[in-house]
């Protein structure tokens, strides 16, 4: 039995304020699920600066900073015959910029702000929304910083 193939990506839960209360930024691929932006690290690059990298190339969003982790994933799937192993650091990530351009060339189809009620009812994937939970809980006090040494699940 062939071992799975590891892949590395990081990706940010960006929020910004308004009304009081935060909104997030979700991405939207090409297969029509809503998520957020991430990618593979680059070599010799780390999850931090590739996190802010891929935010920035898939949203067009360049006021963006890096706040803290909030969690490492990870999940298996079946590509071309090859199982992998994809773990993704995500970074919790503000912006007072509300205009984005989604990276069409990379299959980003839209993007949106969206309060948190409605990013849960919008993401796609049942981690992705753990995610964000997570990020609307440090936002909101109630979660410290994720251990960056221990996968969550």
């Amino acid at each position: 039995m062939r071992r799975a193939t590891l892949e590395t990506s990081a990706g940010g839960v960006v929020y910004r304020v308004q009304d009081g209360e935060p909104v997030f930024l979700l991405i939207r691929d090409s297969y029509q699920n809503w998520g957020f932006p991430k990618g593979h690290l680059e070599t010799d690059e780390s999850p931090d600066v590739a996190a802010l990298r891929e935010v920035r190339e898939e949203t067009g969003l360049d006021d963006v900073a890096l706040d803290r982790v909030i969690a490492t994933i990870d999940w298996f799937f079946r590509f071309r015959g090859r199982l992998v192993h994809k773990v993704c650091h995500f970074y919790l990530m503000r912006s007072d910029a509300s205009d984005t351009t989604p990276q069409r060339t990379e299959g980003i189809t839209a993007c949106r702000w969206a309060t948190y009620d409605v990013a849960t009812k919008l993401v796609s994937y049942a981690n992705a929304r753990d995610v964000l939970m997570r990020a609307n809980a440090m936002i909101r006090g109630d979660a410290p910083s994720a251990d960056p040494d221990r996968p969550a699940r």
